[in-house]
């Protein structure tokens, strides 16, 4: 076997420039998070607390690294023990300001994750969406007294809030203390912030992850003793058709035949996954993928079914991710005769086997019980 070493070189030497230009972007960002985050822990910037819980679902890496689906996972773990209500900034919403989710909304008006949330949840939680948090919490109470439990999601840079619960997510593929801070690599903030967490969930794990790479992960984290962490995979579910069928053709990927064609469309930051699932399917597969949170056009389908045409097999599936199927089942320029040949992968988290104490949603109910205890002896205590 040849290789060639030049290329090898060439590679190294063109990602050693770049690091190197980078790098003072980094250290100017850097020095940015440090001053606001001292800020914060001085009390010149200050942290409002609420007597309801808060529990923030967030990470310290752009990118992926699964908060829809735990924070789907914590909804239906609490919803019958808890008045649940979510808050999100919308990301790329089309809107401004507080916005109460409601049934005639779109994923333009509150976000395409706050809505996957929203449509299978709308009865069981009150949804909002607000650029400031605050703002929205304060609306929220107002709006419905009752609540007694708000999940944050991606609240862990805006410490504007501080909620009583913590949680910080981390990809097991991209371990935060081999990143660095942007634009030099993914971190939002420095690997030093997990500190501020109360529990560490690592994310994406694969289903036979062994004791030797927990050590690793428990080692590189040096978490303090108040910290608790676990582990969570991805766990694929059944094909869905995107818009209804009556008689769907997949309804699983165990039907597929080696004569069947696939193309598999993502606009996710980390689509891998979900093709590496695909493949153990078929052979037969393309993917073309978009960046994240993208609103797809009539160019884009165009394109999409040019690719479908081209592509050789005797039955033909467009297989997408659940978060891009909301933003295609609310987009005109979807071709209703094609609406027959398109499915999405529900996503669902599951947590491995915890090494003793509690689970992961006992230490959850146990932390916001723990609130509750506390600000009912506030309650006394003033009334005395």
């Amino acid at each position: 076997m040849n290789i060639d070493f030049s290329k090898i070189l060439n590679k190294e030497h063109r990602k050693s420039i770049v690091d190197a230009v980078l790098t003072p972007f980094s250290w100017i960002y850097g020095a940015g998070v440090w001053l606001r985050n001292t800020a914060f822990d001085m009390n010149l910037l200050h942290e409002q607390e609420y007597k309801v819980p808060v529990v923030s679902v967030g990470n310290i890496t752009v990118g992926g690294t699964g908060k829809t689906p735990h924070v789907e996972y914590i909804i239906e773990a609490l919803y019958r023990r808890y008045h649940i209500a979510v808050l999100s900034r919308g990301y790329k919403r089309k809107t401004k300001g507080f916005i109460l989710a409601s049934n005639n909304m779109t994923p333009r008006d509150i976000g395409d994750e706050p809505y996957q949330i929203y449509s299978k949840f709308s009865s069981l939680i009150t949804l909002a969406v607000c650029e400031n948090r605050r703002k929205g919490i304060r609306q929220l109470l107002k709006i419905d007294p009752d609540i007694n439990l708000i999940l944050l999601d991606d609240g862990f840079q805006h410490r504007y809030v501080k909620p009583k619960v913590n949680i910080l997510l981390m990809d097991y593929n991209r371990p935060i203390n081999e990143d660095k801070l942007m634009p030099r690599g993914a971190l939002r903030e420095p690997a030093s912030s997990v500190s501020r967490s109360d529990i560490v969930v690592v994310t994406k794990c694969p289903s036979n992850i062994n004791a030797m790479d927990i050590r690793i992960i428990k080692k590189n984290l040096s978490l303090f003793k108040y910290q608790q962490l676990f582990f969570s995979n991805i766990r694929y579910a059944d094909p869905v058709p995107v818009f209804p069928i009556q008689s769907p053709q997949l309804t699983s990927l165990q039907w597929l035949h080696d004569d069947d064609a696939v193309l598999c469309i993502t606009g996710i930051a980390t689509p891998k996954p979900l093709v590496r699932y695909l493949r153990q399917y078929t052979t037969n597969i393309k993917v073309i993928h978009f960046d994240d949170h993208h609103e797809f056009t009539r160019r884009d389908f165009s394109g999409i079914f040019k690719v479908v045409k081209e592509m050789a097999g005797k039955r033909k599936f467009i297989i997408t991710t659940e978060k891009d199927a909301v933003r295609i089942m609310n987009n005109p320029y979807f071709p209703p005769t094609k609406r027959n040949s398109i499915y999405y992968i529900p996503m669902r988290v599951g947590f491995l086997e915890s090494e003793g104490g509690n689970s992961f949603v006992e230490e959850l109910i146990s932390l916001i019980d723990k609130q509750k205890e506390e600000n009912n002896l506030t309650t006394i205590n003033d009334n005395q």
